[in-house]
């Protein structure tokens, strides 16, 4: 009887152990450093293998797109990136240079995207933002040069400078320089997001640096992301994205340097051609958008800027403009603007948070 015991005791132990392992949620999480900040790749309900491989594979779109879209960084020792050769061209001339399909459709829609803000999402201001010192990879303060910068806003780079057709390109402005930082991560969610479904993976989230979309949900709940607090090493409040879905956060608190006591961001305002100074951090959220539309990644990177950019009157009509309903703001006073719609979403880390709802 006592050896029956134990061998039942043993047993129960060895099933509940195969249990435990069982029960072990299906989830797969990957990391690594592109775009210049890290990268997260969630995938529920998929084997690790599996689930490894489809990681790798983004990973490995993301630093080829990175490596092509570098603004200030060569591809190699003997090869500007595929942007580097592009924006040297428009400094010799207007005569057309071949480029990518896929390259050609961004400019395209970045284009659009710019005239829809008013100028005020504008990649065409590389030139301005070299001035300012954020084409490198650490930010100290720069010596302000106010007679440059004064001469590169009179020479209005704009996206519509940019004359793109049959895959070629030419600017008809020779102070054109791209930078298309605050674009490509976004349409690399995007590509994520879109080469999951081809796989029929059904849930998963991508993070790159803030900027963050969804896939399905996590086992019975739906994804929830965090909004980083800009003046504290923890979150603020916290959002759950439903199936396609994303968030984007543009801040002052990564990318800045700080001169005579005052803080510089890479956000550059181009009416002025200084980093907007009234604004510590704006997040939107975006639903997902119809096919022929750009897409709720891009829209994530992208519209966050506008509404970061214009004065405190004016944030809402540049949500509008892109059809942005749900959008928070803190100012430079630490301020909380709430859109009327995302005071209904979002969760308040800290529920002493006093805020403004806008109508």
């Amino acid at each position: 009887m006592r050896k029956a015991f134990f061998y039942c005791v043993i047993l129960c132990a060895i099933i509940f152990g195969a249990y435990k392992l069982s029960a072990k949620e299906p989830l797969y999480h990957s990391q690594s450093y592109v775009f210049g900040t890290l990268v997260d790749v969630s995938i529920y309900g998929e084997t690790d293998e599996r689930a490894q491989l489809l990681a790798n594979h983004i990973f490995r779109e993301f630093q080829n797109l990175h490596i092509r879209l570098h603004a200030w960084k060569p591809a190699s020792a003997v090869r500007l990136s595929e942007l580097g050769e592009l924006n040297s061209a428009f400094t010799l001339g207007s005569k057309p240079m071949a480029i990518s399909p896929d390259l050609a459709n961004m400019l395209t829609e970045a284009t659009v995207l710019s005239v829809k803000s008013n100028g005020l999402f504008n990649p065409a201001i590389g030139h301005l933002i070299g001035a300012w010192g954020f084409q490198r990879d650490e930010f100290t303060a720069v010596n302000i040069d106010e007679a440059a910068i004064k001469n590169l806003v009179h020479a209005q780079p704009r996206m519509t400078d940019l004359v793109v057709k049959n895959n070629s390109i030419y600017s008809t402005n020779p102070t054109v320089k791209l930078d298309l930082g605050g674009y490509a991560k976004g349409y690399a969610l995007d590509l994520a997001a879109g080469y999951l479904r081809k796989q029929q993976v059904k849930n998963a989230l991508i993070n790159i640096g803030g900027n963050v979309i969804a896939l399905g949900q996590h086992g019975k709940k739906p994804w929830r992301i965090g909004i980083q607090h800009p003046r504290q090493p923890t979150a603020i409040a916290t959002l759950d994205l439903a199936d396609g879905w994303a968030v984007g956060t543009s801040g002052d608190y990564q990318r800045y340097f700080m001169l005579g006591g005052k803080r510089y961001c890479h956000i550059l305002d181009p009416r002025t051609g200084y980093p907007a100074p009234h604004t510590q951090a704006v997040t939107i959220l975006v639903p997902p958008q119809a096919a022929n539309q750009p897409q709720a990644g891009v829209l994530s990177d992208v519209a966050s800027k506008p509404i970061f950019i214009e004065s405190a009157d004016n944030r809402s009509k540049a949500a509008q403009a892109f059809g942005i309903e749900n959008f928070m703001v803190i100012d430079d006073q630490a301020r909380v603007f709430v859109s009327k719609e995302m005071a209904k979403r979002i969760h308040w880390v800290d529920t002493s948070v006093k805020f403004t709802t806008l109508q």
